[in-house]
Formats: structure tokens, C-alpha cells, sequence
């Protein structure tokens, strides 16, 4: 196999705490994030699904974790990854993995470079990569919902068995809306206990309104004291 998972807590590496699936696979977190992966690819029998929007209501819900632990889990079994930032105003998934937000996405759309020069390799982790976001534009929402933009996610799709993109909260930007009308799907990630349910109601009918596809929601904070950051659970029906 590819990437051997490793059987002790991994303390040695800079990747993100976060990262449960890299550092202690054991843990039960870790465990709910393989079984996340087995339902998305039950999903995808009948129509593949390639590009997945991962979205929340609002800050703090634990999005960019469940993006980055599912690109991980997914790698981790020989799936080649790509996770792309697709918060063009705080990007941090870079943070996540170490890596450099020095070229990323918008230099991509802005400058016409190829994907392959910017697209960086996970070090750590054999065939996951990563696309940052590179130089902060003025105009994020005009990038993600340009023509260019597009483009570049059907090249992509050819060249990777699953594409993540981390979006901003629904409810606060229309990015994740504008991002997942290029998608194959929306997983919507909900804070146990602290979403307000208005605003996850607002999070779906937004997601709605642009025909997306809702695979299903992932509840984060259920059990703290379960094996790592959050417990998620996965289910594929919305409430």
C-alpha cells in the first residue's frame, strides 16, 4: 500500500493536531472519518462523484478539519486527493499540511499558469496534494464563479479520484453556493449543540437555490472526550 497508517500518535510531524486520521488512526474520530469515506463512495455507485464542496453555516463548525481528514482517510487507501482552498479570504488549509501559500489558485485564473506548477504534493502523506489559494484577490467571489474557474475544475477532474474544496460558511458568503454549482456535491458540516438551527436551515435553502446536490451532513462535537478534536458522525439525510 501506498501510505502505511501508522498504529501510535504521530507527535513528531508538522501537520495539524487536527489532522486525527494522519496522527492517530486508532482514535475513534478516526474511525467515523473512515466511515464518511466508505458512505461518500456508496454515494457514488450510481453517479461518480468527483468534486465535493465541504461547507458549514457558520465559523467554527469544524469545515476545514472534516475536509482535511477526509482527504487524508481517502488517501490513505490509494485514492489520489486534491483538497483546494476555496476561502479566497482566510485561507488556512495550507496550515493545516504544512505547506507554503505562496502560488496557489487565483495565480492559476489571474496569470494562466498551469495547475501542475502550483499544485503541491502532501510530503507526509503519499497521493494527497494541495491547491492554496496563493496571492489574496480583491474579488473573490468574480474568481470563483469566473468561466476560468470552471475550466479549471473539469481539468482537474481528470487527473484526481476526488477533489475537496473548502469553502467559506454558506450563510456568511455566497462562495460555497457559487463553488458547488461546479460540484458533484455538498457536504454540509454542523456543530453539535451550537449551530443555530436558523442558520443551518439558511446554510440548506442557499444550497438549494442553486440546484446543489446535498450529499449529506456531517455533526462535529458530539463527544470531545471520544479519541481526538470531535467525534463526527455522518449521516446522508438531512434533517
Amino acid at each position: 500500500m501506498g501510505n502505511t497508517i501508522k498504529n501510535t500518535m504521530n507527535t513528531e510531524s508538522n501537520l495539524s493536531q487536527n489532522l486525527i486520521c494522519y496522527h492517530d488512526p486508532k482514535a475513534r474520530a478516526s474511525e467515523a472519518y473512515r466511515s464518511l469515506r466508505t458512505n461518500i463512495g456508496f454515494l457514488g455507485v450510481d453517479n461518480q462523484i468527483k468534486i465535493v464542496v465541504v461547507t458549514s453555516p457558520d465559523q467554527a463548525e469544524g469545515k476545514t478539519t472534516t475536509s482535511a481528514n477526509i482527504a487524508v482517510s481517502m488517501a490513505q487507501i490509494e485514492k489520489r486527493v486534491l483538497i483546494i482552498e476555496g476561502d479566497l479570504r482566510k485561507p488556512k488549509v495550507n496550515k493545516y499540511f504544512d505547506v507554503p501559500n505562496d502560488k496557489g489558485i487565483v495565480d492559476i485564473i489571474i496569470h494562466d499558469l498551469e495547475p501542475e506548477s502550483v499544485i503541491k504534493k502532501v510530503k507526509e502523506i503519499n497521493n494527497l496534494h494541495i491547491l492554496t489559494v496563493g496571492t489574496i484577490p480583491p474579488n473573490p467571489t468574480e474568481i470563483l464563479e469566473s468561466i476560468k474557474m470552471t475550466n479549471l475544475l473539469n481539468k482537474l477532474r481528470d487527473s484526481f479520484d476526488l477533489i475537496i474544496v473548502d469553502t467559506p460558511p454558506v450563510s456568511e458568503l455566497a462562495d460555497a453556493a457559487i463553488v458547488s454549482k461546479n460540484s458533484d456535491g455538498v457536504i454540509l458540516v454542523i456543530a453539535s449543540g451550537e449551530s443555530r438551527i436558523e442558520m443551518a436551515q439558511n446554510a440548506k435553502n442557499a444550497l438549494e437555490n442553486v440546484n446543489a446536490k446535498i450529499l449529506g451532513v456531517v455533526l462535529t462535537k458530539l463527544n470531545k472526550n471520544s479519541g481526538g478534536s470531535y467525534y463526527h458522525k455522518y449521516s446522508h439525510y438531512y434533517y
